[in-house]
C-alpha cells in the first residue's frame, strides 16, 4: 500500500533506528558532526572500563584494541589491514608524505582545504605547491605533478571532490593520490585502494574518541620513510623496545604512532557499530536528512553552497547565528562565515525542522 515499506526494507529501517537509538541519546539537537561526531554508549563503556582497569592496577590489553579498530577501518574502506596504519592526527601523517617528496616535487591542492592536509607541504619551502579550485583539480594535473592532495568532502562547505576523475588524470600523469577522508569516512562509500594514500580522523563520522587516524598505504609501503617510528613500529614491538629499532614492520604498522590507548579502546566499539549499520545504509539515511534541510532553506529563501550528493550543508551569511542557536539548543558550526549543518545516523527529521524553524523565526 502507499505510504508503507516492504517489510524487508521496514526490517532494516527498524534494526538500523533500534541500533542507533540504543547507542545515542543527546540531549540537544545535534548538527556538528563535521566538528565532532557524538560517541556511541559502547564505545563511552569500553574507555571506562580501560580507565578503571588502569586506575586498579589491571590494565586490560588496550593493545588488542588498537588491531581491533585498525582491521574494521580497513574492512570499511575495502582495504586488508596490513595496509593500515593507525595513529592519532591527519597532519601527523601529511607530514610523513611531505617528508617522503624529492626536493622541487609538485603538490596539487584545492583552495580552502583543511590546514592539516596541507600546511606540512607548505612547510617545506623547497617543494612546489599550485593551489587551483577544487572543481578544477582533475584538468590540472600535469606532467610533472608528484602528488594530488585533497579531501574526499569538503570541510567547510561539503563540496565532494571529483575522486574518479582526479584519479584517471594522476594515472594519466603519474601522480600519486592523496585522499583525505575525515569528512566522508563513516557516511561516503570509500575504496580506499583506488588511491595511493588515504587518511581519516576517526572523531568525526566514524564516531570514535579523538586521538585515533588511520593512512592507507600501497603494499609496497608507497616509498615512505617511517622518520617518526618507534618501538610500536618494529615488527616485533616488545622486542624493540631499547636502542634502534632493527626490524620494522613489514605492513603498514611501521607508521603506526605510540597510541592512545582509551581512545583506541573506545574506536574498536564505534567502528563496530558503523560496519553493523552499514556505510551505504548511513549514507542514505544523511542524505535524506541533507536534502530535508536543502528543500526548507529553499522555502525560506535561503540557498546553501552547491554540494549535491553531501551529508554537509552550508549557508552563506548565517555564520553568524551559530551562537544564538547553540544557546536554543542547536548545535551547528560558523565556517568561512557559514553556517554549516552536519547530518549523521542519530539525527532525525525533526532535527532538521528545528533548525529551519529556528532560522525562519
Amino acid at each position: 500500500m502507499d505510504g508503507e515499506f516492504p517489510e524487508s526494507q521496514s526490517g532494516l529501517m527498524e534494526t538500523f533506528e533500534s541500533l542507533v537509538r540504543a547507542e545515542f541519546a543527546p540531549k540537544n539537537t545535534y548538527l556538528n558532526t563535521a566538528s565532532t561526531g557524538l560517541l556511541p554508549a559502547r564505545a563511552v563503556d569500553a574507555m571506562r572500563a580501560g580507565v578503571e582497569s588502569v586506575a586498579a592496577g589491571q590494565s586490560q590489553d588496550m593493545f588488542a584494541d588498537v588491531e581491533a579498530a585498525r582491521a574494521s577501518f580497513a574492512r570499511l574502506t575495502g582495504v586488508p589491514d596490513r595496509r593500515v596504519a593507525a595513529g592519532a592526527s591527519v597532519a601527523v601523517y601529511t607530514g610523513l608524505i611531505a617528508s617522503s617528496l624529492p626536493e622541487g616535487a609538485e603538490v596539487l591542492t584545492a583552495e580552502g582545504e583543511f590546514s592539516s592536509l596541507v600546511t606540512p607541504f607548505h612547510v617545506r619551502t623547497d617543494l612546489k605547491v599550485r593551489t587551483v579550485p577544487l572543481e578544477r583539480i582533475a584538468e590540472s594535473v600535469r606532467p610533472g605533478t608528484a602528488l594530488v592532495a585533497v579531501s574526499a568532502a569538503q570541510s567547510a562547505d561539503g563540496r565532494i571532490a571529483d575522486l574518479p576523475a582526479i584519479r584517471e588524470a594522476a594515472a594519466t600523469h603519474g601522480a600519486r593520490t592523496y585522499i583525505d577522508a575525515s569528512q566522508a569516512a563513516g557516511w561516503l562509500p570509500l575504496d580506499a585502494d583506488a588511491y595511493d594514500y588515504v587518511v581519516s580522523v576517526g572523531f568525526k563520522w566514524l564516531v570514535c574518541p579523538r586521538g585515533v587516524a588511520f593512512l592507507v598505504v600501497p603494499d609496497d609501503l608507497g616509498g615512505l620513510t617511517p622518520v617518526f617510528a618507534g618501538w610500536v613500529a618494529g615488527e616485533h614491538p616488545w622486542d624493540a623496545c631499547y636502542g634502534p629499532v632493527e626490524e620494522l614492520a613489514h605492513s603498514a604498522r611501521r607508521f603506526d604512532e605510540s597510541p592512545s590507548l582509551f581512545s583506541y579502546a573506545g574506536a574498536r566499539h564505534s567502528l563496530e557499530l558503523v560496519e553493523q549499520l552499514g556505510v551505504a545504509a548511513v549514507q542514505a539515511h544523511d542524505l535524506a536528512l541533507a536534502d530535508r534541510f536543502r528543500a526548507g532553506l529553499d522555502s525560506i529563501g535561503a540557498a546553501p553552497v552547491p554540494a549535491p550528493g553531501s551529508a554537509i550543508v552550508s549557508v552563506p551569511g548565517l555564520g553568524h547565528r551559530q551562537a544564538e542557536l547553540s544557546r536554543a539548543g542547536i548545535e551547528v558550526s560558523d565556517r568561512a562565515g557559514n553556517l554549516r549543518a552536519a547530518f549523521h545516523l542519530y539525527n532525525t527529521p525533526a532535527d532538521v525542522d528545528r533548525l529551519l524553524d529556528a532560522l525562519s523565526g
